[in-house]
């Protein structure tokens, strides 16, 4: 037996829509694919380095473990990921920065391609950001 907020329903939208709505999958249903299957880990990673007094840029190439000199910095590459049906999308790469004049850590996270200001270095000389991942 039908409610009459049912009865009223189906009255306005016809049988067939009524049908038709009651097909509709719910996001509880749809299956999500876990994490591995949708990003990828790659080999290393290319950053750019910008000497803001100098007026000078130096590209970086890395492999994951790696590390490298930009000015008295140095940018270790902890890890490169990206999403694997575009590789060439987007890149999130989760990087090291040790000043050794002042003897510290001064940045340790990940920094997103496509969005450098998320998640950037704070220094008065220098700026690093990831360009891409390698995937060989």
């Amino acid at each position: 037996m039908m409610t009459v907020a049912a009865e009223r329903l189906r009255a306005w939208l016809g049988a067939a829509a009524l049908a038709a709505l009651a097909t509709v999958v719910h996001a509880q249903e749809i299956e999500v694919p876990d994490a591995t299957d949708r990003i990828s880990t790659g080999t290393g990673a290319t950053l750019r380095g910008l000497d803001k007094v100098a007026g000078t840029t130096q590209d970086i190439t890395l492999s994951s473990g790696d590390s490298r000199q930009v000015g008295h910095l140095v940018v270790m590459l902890e890890e490169c990921r990206y999403p694997a049906e575009n590789p060439a999308g987007e890149a999130y790469a989760w990087i090291d920065i040790f000043d050794t004049r002042a003897d510290q850590m001064i940045f340790s996270g990940w920094m997103i391609a496509s969005s450098p200001a998320l998640n950037a270095l704070d220094h008065a000389r220098y700026d690093v950001w990831v360009l891409n991942c390698s995937t060989s």
